[in-house]
């Protein structure tokens, strides 16, 4: 049989938006009680289409995670995923764009109808809870609500919702598998991580040498300079010996097991070469997400310290200090972060042997053929 033919209906775009739905999704509480308030229809809007836009990225970060859960990863798929990545990137300015917004409401405006919100709160939001778990923010690391779980203010199938996507793995561990099989940290006769610990020392060695041999610093200065080198060179100890990285990460302050992170460590130092440009790529994008979100968090408690001051939320929180918390300490790619205190001069970067250097630069031989 041959290829069907396609078919093709009409519709109106006023159909095809739903835009009665959604343009009659604004019920505003203040003219129900017989008080209306002009400044509840913004409120209503932008809350909204945070929901909107948070559907989209959960659109996003679904099928990357799809892309990069099998054990081989089609590389024809790392540019779709990074593509994807940058496009959650740009959804997440406009959502701190929004703030502002938010704040042309002032403090008055917002008390006008604020009672007649409780006990409803943007901890609620089922796709944001949602949103955290597929990116991979960790169970032991979210700071509590009013010390209790963050799913407490959801219905027990939303729970399970939650739980059950929470177990069928996130971001952050698809992309560190992804990382633990990067083939070039030992190929052939070039081991990456001997070469990188010597030129390492080498660096430290030439950095302690110019401040000993400094004119500009008095021996005071010398010395604050010289234990500041001394805390750098303790922390290369986390990639040099597995069994440091190891106790990082039972402390906490480490999430990527070992093998990923020198993966994602030669990634970044070798990433102009053509094979690596790629990966890099997909890595800055996460990062940019994580920054993102954290600037998200931020503004939010901002904006809630200058509509609301220290009142408690309507849902019961501590209002800003809860959000400004969560802005701290709620971090996903730490160790992409961290990578950039294991960086090295270009000018100390070991230099590939030829053989490495070609697989990495798409180098192919017509030799044979």
């Amino acid at each position: 049989m041959g290829n069907e033919e396609k078919k093709y209906t009409t519709i109106h775009y006023h159909q095809y938006l739903a835009i009665d739905k959604i343009t009659n999704a604004q019920n505003l509480r203040s003219i129900e009680v017989g008080q209306p308030a002009h400044e509840e229809m913004l409120f209503i809007i932008v809350h909204q289409v945070y929901e909107l836009w948070f559907k989209q990225i959960i659109h996003e970060l679904s099928s990357v995670i799809d892309m990069f859960k099998d054990d081989k990863v089609d590389e024809r798929n790392i540019g779709t995923a990074t593509d994807r990545l940058n496009r959650i990137n740009e959804i997440q300015k406009l959502l701190i764009q929004q703030i502002r917004i938010l704040e042309t409401m002032t403090p008055l405006d917002f008390l006008d109808f604020r009672n007649y919100l409780f006990p409803a709160s943007g901890f609620q939001s089922m796709q944001f809870r949602e949103i955290e778990i597929l990116l991979g923010l960790p169970e032991q690391q979210r700071i509590t609500y009013n010390n209790h779980h963050y799913a407490a203010v959801f219905s027990e199938e939303q729970k399970a919702s939650l739980a059950n996507l929470q177990a069928s793995g996130s971001l952050f561990e698809v992309v560190e598998k992804w990382l633990e099989r990067t083939p070039f940290i030992k190929f052939g006769d070039f081991k990456f991580l001997e070469s990188y610990q010597l030129a390492v020392k080498n660096m430290l060695d030439k950095e302690k040498l110019a401040i000993e041999n400094s004119q500009f610093l008095n021996e005071h200065e010398k010395e604050m300079r010289l234990a500041m080198l001394g805390n750098t060179d303790s922390y290369f100890q986390s990639v040099f010996k597995p069994e440091v990285h190891e106790a990082l990460r039972k402390e906490g302050k480490l999430r990527f097991g070992y093998n990923a992170t020198l993966a994602a460590l030669l990634i970044n130092l070798y990433r102009d070469e053509p094979i690596l440009k790629g990966p890099f790529n997909l890595l800055t994008k996460l990062v940019e997400i994580d920054q993102n979100l954290t600037t998200w968090r931020y503004r939010h408690a901002q904006m809630v310290l200058r509509i609301l001051g220290k009142k408690i939320g309507t849902g019961g929180s501590s209002g800003h200090d809860y959000l400004e918390d969560t802005a701290k300490k709620h971090h996903i790619f730490t160790d992409l972060h961290n990578i950039s205190t294991l960086l090295i001069p270009r000018s100390e970067l070991p230099i590939l042997p030829d053989e490495v250097s070609k697989q990495l630069g798409f180098y192919f031989s017509r030799s044979g053929m």
